[in-house]
């Protein structure tokens, strides 16, 4: 779709998040899409990294009961660290980040402590250097939360400049932190530190058109990733019906919208996931039930949707979460919250097409987030409803998934991070 009106700037629109368990209230047919024009490389940006102001006063943490959290890279002998996300504020929460290790050969989990002091620590994502750890604090003052590791020290907390933020990820340089405000359909810019600790927000976009999806009441921004060029961003905005392509100033930290794409109307896109070849990307789409194979240019930024597929899930509630592709580009796997599944997908035609292979029980109850290990041997999954976290064996050859062992036990899990 052709780049619409610049949407507004600044925090907006009320607290109308469908958290499906209230979260702060208590063989199918095959898809192509043309492909995109052949990608030019981008100049590297020789600006010298933003000096970000010291981090907001550090929140009363403390780790109890402290596990050995290491943040070297991922080896096949030893504990490695896992990282759970909660929310804190319903009953039978978490008390804050859970910190746990598991077995990189077996997919055992072992419990080990809790990072207190960060509020409903609903996603997490670390940074390139393995040496941060970044929460998004799901609540109507919308912030996020550094912690260093390994001694899971808070290094401190900004705000959102909006409400409900349910989604981060790091850029690639490492220099900044994107964050996703679902209740006010606003994304926002945050510059990280040499510490790793943050500044104050940079940027603060709110998606102001086009009008709401049907069943929609505004704008409601899910997810904020780079995509593989390094300099587009995308901001998948379920109540709009659309993903927003914006340039990032890598000096100043600010956004510049170039282009929008329209999903089907109703279709509610929630998570957007790239093949490693970066032509073609995955959006899954909670509302409607499908996924939609997308082309992408990467010298504009463009996303061209493709036709909504099925998730193999029949025809009942089933609010697709999150898909993940395995670095190899050969296999896609699709979170099905009312299904209780994995979809597996065979990816085709260099990432051109999905073909639906079989579902896999998850063994708990809505499956809100997955994850690979680094080596992408094992899959976990945090089951919100059940509290626990499954993890499954990934054979590298056929893609198919082998539980192992039992769930383990975490308070309303909404996010399995495995370093």
């Amino acid at each position: 779709m052709s780049s619409g009106a610049q949407p507004s700037r600044g925090a907006g629109g009320g607290w109308t998040r469908r958290r499906f368990v209230g979260a702060l209230a208590g063989a199918a047919a095959i898809t192509t899409v043309p492909a995109p024009a052949a990608p030019r490389a981008d100049p590297a940006d020789a600006t010298p990294p933003p000096k970000a102001p010291s981090a907001g006063p550090t929140p009363s943490a403390s780790l109890s009961t402290s596990p050995s959290v290491s943040s070297s890279p991922a080896s096949r002998s030893g504990p490695r660290p896992l990282f759970l996300g909660t929310y804190t504020s319903v009953d039978g929460g978490g008390k804050g980040i859970g910190v746990a290790t598991y077995d990189a050969e077996t997919g055992v989990i072992t419990g080990g402590g809790v990072v207190t002091g960060v509020d409903n620590p609903s996603y997490l994502a670390v940074h390139p250097d393995g040496r941060t750890l970044y929460a998004a604090d799901e609540q109507s003052a919308g912030a996020v939360t550094a912690v260093r590791l390994p001694r899971t020290e808070v290094l401190g907390t900004r705000a959102t400049g909006g409400a409900g933020p349910c989604h981060l990820s790091v850029h690639p340089s490492g220099r900044w932190l994107l964050s996703a405000n679902y209740a006010s359909g606003s994304v926002a810019v945050h510059p990280i530190d040499a510490s790793g600790a943050l500044g104050e927000r940079t940027d603060l976009v709110t998606h102001s058109s086009p009008a709401p999806g049907p069943g929609q009441q505004g704008p409601h921004a899910h997810q904020f990733i780079t995509g593989p060029d390094g300099g587009h961003l995308l901001a998948v905005d379920l109540g709009t019906d659309t993903v927003y392509t914006y340039r990032l100033d890598e000096a100043e930290g600010t956004l510049t919208e170039v282009s929008r794409a329209r999903t089907e109307p109703g279709a509610g896109p929630r998570h957007l996931t790239f093949h490693p070849g970066g032509r073609y990307a995955y959006l899954a789409n909670e509302v409607d039930n499908t996924v939609t194979v997308c082309g992408y240019d990467r010298a504009t930024g463009r996303l061209t949707m493709g036709e909504p597929q099925s998730t193999g899930t029949g025809g009942g509630t089933n609010y697709p979460a999150q898909i993940l592709v395995t670095s190899n580009g050969s296999y896609a796997y699709l979170a099905n919250r009312g299904h209780n599944s994995l979809t597996r997908y065979a990816i085709e035609a260099d990432g051109a097409r999905l073909r639906l292979l079989d579902t896999v029980p998850v063994g708990g109850d809505f499956p809100r987030h997955i994850s690979f290990s680094p080596d992408g041997r094992l899959l976990f999954t945090a089951n919100q409803r059940s509290s626990t976290v499954s993890v499954f064996h990934v054979d590298g050859g056929s893609g198919e998934l082998r539980r192992a062992g039992e769930p383990f036990a975490s308070p309303v899990a909404v996010c399995a991070l495995p370093l």
